[in-house]
């Protein structure tokens, strides 16, 4: 368990410094980032807050939908945004094209290695992925057509508030899926079994 929380904490600390990364380097974020990125033109909140009351709230619809928090899960609506809010405060946005896209990339690559750490922590789902797979067990839809609905809602609402959408954008629906699914292995952390003690 020690190892588990760890990784869990060390996974959504790298995974907001990295959204942090990608937001400076001004190439384009994420559905759900280009949302929250949208919101901080038009309340009084940090990035990172709002990702923060973001999930707060996302976690509010899995009441009626009878999901249940983990850990991880708490975690998760904390962590990230504190950690995107002292990256930001740190990083200053890129000075030219290739230094953004450097930063894109990393950002990229590094998010989906933060995400592979707290998914393979096996400590509950973020409040986004909690919802999309709450509405899928709950109305038996597909989870393509869920998932990517509402990450066509988010991207579009994001967008008319006024979110960056751009490569980075492209490249993250492209890349992620891959990039978590390589890096899950190394991560991914199984029960033991009765036949099977616990490593100390």
């Amino acid at each position: 368990m020690t190892r588990r929380l760890v990784q869990l904490v060390v996974g959504l600390w790298l995974y907001g410094a990295t959204m942090a990364l990608m937001v400076r380097a001004g190439l384009g974020l994420d559905p759900w980032d280009v949302f929250h990125e949208g919101v901080t033109h038009h309340v009084d909140l940090t990035f990172g807050q709002v990702v923060i009351v973001v999930g707060a709230l996302v976690l509010l619809a899995w009441i009626p939908l009878r999901q249940r928090p983990g850990i991880g899960t708490v975690a998760n609506v904390l962590v990230i945004g504190v950690a995107a809010d002292v990256t930001l405060a740190m990083l200053p946005e890129a000075s030219t094209l290739a230094l953004g896209v450097l930063m894109l990339v990393t950002g990229v690559v590094g998010n989906g290695l933060a995400g592979a750490m707290y998914v393979g922590a096996g400590l509950g789902p973020g409040p986004r992925d909690g919802l999309w797979t709450g509405i899928v067990r709950r109305t038996g839809a597909s989870v393509r057509i869920v998932r990517t609905g509402l990450e066509v809602v988010v991207l579009v609402t994001g967008f008319a508030l006024g979110g960056t959408v751009g490569l980075g954008t492209v490249l993250y629906a492209l890349t992620i899926g891959p990039i978590v699914q390589l890096f899950l292995p190394w991560f991914e952390v199984r029960e033991a079994t009765a036949a099977e003690p616990a490593a100390a």
